[in-house]
């Protein structure tokens, strides 16, 4: 029998009706294959979240100023954010990350540096960022996940901060799915009727300026330096086999483009919500893909990733502890 279809015996074999466990049932064989054992387990859970300003941002596609960026890593930083709160409740290791945000940190805020610009440019006028900026980003994201299998952490999911980073985001989803911009194109922080048709007219207007060729020409020329370093955190997350908690809007357009570089991280990714931002669930049915939690969220930062923890530890549970019928002494269906 192949490693896959070991597992399905042992989760058919436990003492439920066959697929009555559901989606808890996927999870626990997609674990499975992912560490490659029939006894998976969730050790030292972490979050990454990526902060950087966008360039974009002065052309008011969003209805808060740039400043709320570095104000809001501050407050995560301290526990004062959503993230910080789920984190804290689901004992994930919380890590908030410069990774081009337009101020200056003081050196006591608990926010590592690795800034690699002072954000993305205006896409209006060029690439939001050069190749080496993009490159360069994305190796820095994979050091951070490198630095956290070696804590022994085999679970990782990442958030992001950014004013204007839907806007890349849609760009992203629109020039690597084909789905018009408009499709794409939502709310983000909280745009109402005539300011989302603004928001869509300059997103447009961009999407048609450039024809970038390769993933890595996409990803510098649309996304963000937080996108670029958690795309190349997620890459590296794969190739060390680990489990990939997905988040939402902007985290799966992060997933998306890791994608385009290597099909094979879907594999290990587990999408953990489903956002409220327009075009999301097109994104997921794009990579075939089934949210956990569907909770009416559009926040980011990676909280319907570590709402979701639980759940996936739920499915470990049941494979490792649950009794089996022959253990049970209990009768299975004729």
């Amino acid at each position: 029998m192949t490693l896959k279809e070991q597992l399905q015996h042992k989760i058919d074999f436990k003492t439920k009706p066959t697929g009555s466990l559901g989606q808890l049932e996927d999870l626990a064989l997609q674990i499975g294959l992912i560490q490659n054992t029939l006894s998976p387990e969730i050790i030292n859970p972490a979050m990454l979240v990526f902060a950087a300003d966008h360039g974009l941002a002065d052309e008011k596609i969003s209805p808060y100023p740039k400043d709320v960026t570095w104000q809001m890593a501050m407050n995560f930083s301290s526990g004062g954010a959503a993230i910080s709160v789920f984190c804290k409740q689901n004992n994930i290791n919380l890590k908030v990350i410069d990774a081009g945000v337009d101020f200056d940190f003081p050196a006591n805020s608990g926010i590592i540096d690795a800034k690699i610009a002072r954000g993305s440019k205006n896409m209006r006028h060029q690439p939001a960022m050069s190749i080496e900026e993009c490159q360069l980003a994305m190796k820095k994201g994979a050091e951070f996940v490198q630095k956290e299998a070696g804590t022994g952490c085999n679970t990782i999911a990442f958030g992001e901060m950014g004013i204007g980073n839907t806007s890349a985001s849609s760009l992203l989803m629109s020039k690597f799915t084909g789905i018009s911009i408009e499709e794409c194109t939502g709310r983000g922080s909280g745009l109402e009727g005539g300011a989302i048709d603004r928001k869509t007219i300059i997103l447009k207007e961009i999407i048609e300026k450039y024809d970038p060729q390769t993933p890595l020409e996409t990803l510098a020329t649309f996304g963000g330096l937080e996108i670029a370093m958690m795309t190349g955190a997620i890459l590296e997350a794969k190739r060390l086999k680990m489990i990939i908690l997905v988040d939402g809007f902007i985290a799966t357009a992060a997933s998306l483009t890791a994608f385009h570089f290597n099909p094979e991280i879907r594999e290990n990714c587990i999408f953990c919500h489903q956002s409220d931002e327009k075009g999301h669930i097109l994104m997921l049915q794009y990579l075939n893909a089934e949210a956990i939690l569907k909770l009416h969220m559009r926040l980011g930062e990676g909280t319907g990733a570590a709402l979701a923890l639980p759940i996936v530890q739920s499915a470990v549970n049941f494979l490792n502890q649950m009794a089996s019928f022959e253990d049970a002494g209990v009768s299975n269906k004729e």
